[in-house]
């Protein structure tokens, strides 16, 4: 185990001392492990309960909700021990339920965009919900983000999370095969925030879960994340069309606003001429990972917020992540600090198989079939 901050926090909380770290400051000893804490969130139209879950451990705090599975807040400390939310979000379901795009929450069945919504598989055309022009984004018009999850709090040795289930039924949104879905969210001792999917069908359908949070290492609603620094352990992305559908091509990230191999701030290409960053307004791509699909998550990505000193380390085993600089918002969402979100205030960093696979057979496949279990983890190891 890499010996960070975090690690130090855990060490001083059993030793019940605070420590001091490498980089200057003093960290606050965590008020460790608690029991999953769940309340009343809202209602929704039909009288369905949304319930939030508070949860810590290790010195990350969060909340989660059964609507959508999201991250309604993670708070973290920066190098002097101030905690504060890192995650953009809404103070209630009525916000959620309007208008959000996708804050904090589980994106199904598939995460990213299919083109023109069809697909092929066994010889059996499918048509599914368009909703991002004349695609498919993120599962359709009520994807895994609009669903109410059930939810079941554990705690397991020096780990404290949740297990999230949802069953999409046949045809759901246009998608063949009834999917059961199990997500689990896990805190762990260090404060790593641990996401583990599984999903299983009754028929041959595409799979491609992923989260959506939507991250600001200085505190969300502080502004742009412009500043922030970030790494991507890629060589090749993907190129896309002017509706943001892969071309199927492996670029090279080389001598292009791309190249995240070397920490750099985001903000310093981002405004470039470059046909693909004028496409997505931003950045709003598929990386393609250094390591491919692995066994077992490996790291992936940093980012550093230089103001707080907080980090966000990513490791996955899916051999595709997708940063999306938050350029579609627009200052007309206020997040739970009060603050208007405006155009590059948050960053989602979406560890995935690659957008369209279904009609790139170049791709890694997502195809999965009744007998098979779909499995795959994130983990997301902050610091400062």
């Amino acid at each position: 185990m890499e010996l960070n901050r975090r690690t130090v926090i855990a060490g001083a909380a059993a030793a019940g001392v605070a420590a001091t770290t490498a980089l200057g400051g003093t960290a606050h000893a965590s008020s460790g492990r608690g029991k999953p804490v769940r309340s009343l969130f809202g209602r929704l139209a039909d009288g369905t309960k949304v319930h939030s879950w508070s949860l810590e451990n290790g010195g990350t705090r969060m909340k989660v909700l059964s609507y959508g599975g999201i991250v309604q807040s993670l708070e973290i400390p920066d190098r002097r021990g101030r905690y504060t939310n890192v995650s953009l979000g809404f103070d209630t379901l009525e916000e959620y339920v309007a208008s959000s795009p996708y804050f904090g929450a589980l994106i199904g069945r598939y995460g990213n965009r299919i083109d023109k919504g069809r697909f092929t598989l066994d010889g059996t055309a499918y048509q599914l919900s368009v909703n991002d022009g004349e695609n498919s984004l993120h599962g359709g018009s009520q994807g895994f983000d609009k669903r109410v999850w059930d939810v079941e709090p554990f705690t397991r040795g020096s780990d404290v999370g949740l297990y999230l289930y949802y069953t999409s039924v046949d045809g759901e949104m246009g998608y063949p095969g009834t999917l059961r879905t199990k997500v689990t969210y896990t805190l762990t001792r260090d404060g790593d925030w641990r996401v583990d999917y599984e999903a299983t069908t009754d028929k041959a359908t595409v799979v491609n879960l992923t989260s959506h949070v939507y991250w600001n290492l200085a505190g969300e609603g502080s502004g742009s994340i412009y500043d922030h620094e970030l790494s991507i352990a890629a060589s090749r992305y993907t190129p896309v069309n002017s509706g943001l559908i892969p071309t199927g091509e492996l670029a090279r990230v080389a001598a292009t606003p791309f190249d995240f191999r070397r920490a750099k701030p985001i903000g310093r290409d981002i405004r470039t001429a470059h046909q693909q960053v004028l496409y997505g307004q931003g950045f709003d791509h598929n990386w393609v990972l250094d390591k491919g699909i692995t066994s077992r998550p490996e790291q992936v990505a940093l980012l550093r917020d230089p103001s707080s000193g907080r980090t966000l380390r990513i490791a996955t085993n899916e051999p595709g992540l997708q940063f999306y600089s938050g350029n579609f918002l627009d200052g007309t969402l206020v997040g739970t600090g009060g603050r208007v979100y405006r155009q590059g205030d948050g960053l989602c960093l979406e560890t995935q198989h690659f957008p369209d696979s279904p009609n790139q057979p170049s791709f890694p496949s997502t195809v999965l079939r009744p007998g098979r279990t779909y499995r795959t983890t994130t983990v997301h190891s902050f610091g400062a």
